[in-house]
């Protein structure tokens, strides 16, 4: 493994030291920017009255497990130190079917006090979420918008993905230097398949591991030239059919029929970790959450991590702030109570006494004026490199776009699943091409009425 060393975090990242810094937060809870918690014992402390016990839901996506476990660990930390806060900690299995959870939770009457939101517009434009309160504004470097308002706590910054790569497979397969272009990647596959294992393994049994993959194709190919190219496609001028979309999905199913593990539809995205480090697989496409994952593992496996360039040598990575973080229920927001403990656990979350581990277990980038400081790795350092360069674009996955650039919330899964059918039934590109025109339309017609 590559030696440890520390990295700081703030409001900038400095591509040549690595280190992030900024201006301390006013506001925060217990932790190192010295501001008093809200909680039972500091009123205790102050003479204060108790205070009246409050229940609070949080919902959030549990996809990742590095992520599950590290926002059970803060919310455990946060009732220990708010003993009069009790809060219902409820979570989904798998994050490709969170939407659909939470419009389930909605209609039994069980939407959550305080959730993680991906899917913002949808539950802003149905009333569902209250604005962020604004004594929470500033805690953070910047704040995504949706219609003017502010909805969302960043719980972290959009990470890249990049390739995951067994540094044993690569040399034995004689790989010496990384690939400057996406041909050059594919000349490594190649080598690799020649080498008796399997190049790439994906996690396909979990829908949203898909998106890594579809994504890297989409965003060279179409977003790359064309960040608006989804308002467009929802005003009806642009097209699935149309060539740097069928290159892109062109590109994508070359590369599952020919170098992915054959097991792909069936492995699950918690998989995929172990099948790097057996040498069952050489690479994995994913991003800077699976390191620990990695570690875990096999603590003295020896891999790396790279940006995966365009044809023409470019990079360019999902990257730009998205429309998501903890959001407040308007249901929650009619009740004072709720509101403080939902801006205390927010204060609690995003101060660094446990921000830092938060973003440690998960090798988040951070969203935070507050200084933020823990142990990271070379692959770590790699893509905070990749975020300050600015001669890699930034970009988004297709259902992370919002405003005009937002598509129909139900698209994705349904674009998904089409795609892994393409491969496995070897389809023609151009006919599901236009299937995605058509569903795409009717998705749009059926949320306008």
């Amino acid at each position: 493994m590559t030696k440890k060393s520390m990295i700081q975090f703030g409001s900038m990242v400095l591509a040549a030291s690595l280190v992030l810094s900024a201006c301390g937060s006013g506001t925060g809870g217990t932790g190192t920017n010295g501001n008093a918690p809200t909680n039972a014992k500091a009123d205790s402390a102050s003479g204060g009255d108790k205070p009246a016990p409050v229940t609070i839901s949080v919902a959030y996506a549990t996809g990742d497990p590095a992520t599950k476990k590290a926002i059970e660990t803060t919310i455990d930390s946060f009732t220990a130190a708010n003993p009069h806060i009790t809060i219902k900690n409820i979570s989904e299995t798998t994050s490709d079917s969170y939407l659909d959870w939470l419009k389930t939770k909605d209609a039994v009457g069980e939407f959550p006090d305080l959730v993680e939101m991906r899917d913002t517009k949808v539950f802003a434009d149905a009333g569902k979420l209250a604005e962020l309160p604004a004594e929470l504004h500033g805690l953070f470097t910047s704040l995504p918008q949706y219609d003017g308002k502010h909805y969302n706590a960043p719980i972290a910054g959009n990470a890249p993905n990049g390739i995951i790569y067994s540094k044993k497979a690569y040399a034995d397969a004689g790989v010496t230097e990384l690939p400057k272009t996406y041909d050059e990647f594919l000349a490594v596959q190649d080598k690799l398949q020649a080498s008796g294992i399997s190049p790439i393994v994906v996690g396909g049994k979990d829908l949203f591991h898909m998106g890594f993959w579809v994504n890297y194709f989409l965003i060279n190919n179409v977003y790359k030239g064309d960040p608006d190219w989804n308002s467009k496609r929802t005003a009806g001028t642009a097209s699935f059919t149309d060539a740097p979309v069928v290159q892109a999905v062109t590109d994508y199913k070359e590369l599952f029929s020919k170098y992915v593990d054959k097991g792909w539809l069936s492995t699950a995205d918690n998989q995929t970790a172990s099948m790097l480090v057996t040498g069952k697989a050489a690479q994995l496409y994913s991003g800077p959450w699976m390191f620990g994952q990695i570690t875990e593992a096999d603590p003295s496996f020896e891999y790396g991590f790279y940006a995966l360039p365009n044809r023409d040598g470019s990079v360019i990575v999902n990257g730009l702030p998205t429309l998501a973080g903890w959001s407040l229920s308007a249901e929650a927001a009619k009740d004072p109570a709720k509101v403080e403990a939902i801006k205390a656990f927010i204060q609690f979350f995003f101060d660094p006494a446990q921000y830092s581990p938060y973003l440690a277990t998960v090798n988040g980038i951070p969203t935070t004026k507050a200084k933020v400081t823990y142990e990271t790795n070379d692959q770590m350092k790699e893509v905070l490199r990749l975020m300050a360069d600015a001669s890699v674009q930034k970009s988004m996955m297709i259902n992370n776009w919002y405003g005009d650039n937002a598509i129909p919330p139900q698209f994705r899964n349904w674009f998904y699943k089409l795609l892994q059918d393409l491969v496995v039934s070897d389809a023609d590109i151009a006919d599901y091409m236009k299937q995605s025109d058509t569903e795409y339309d009717n998705n749009v017609k059926a949320n306008n009425q």
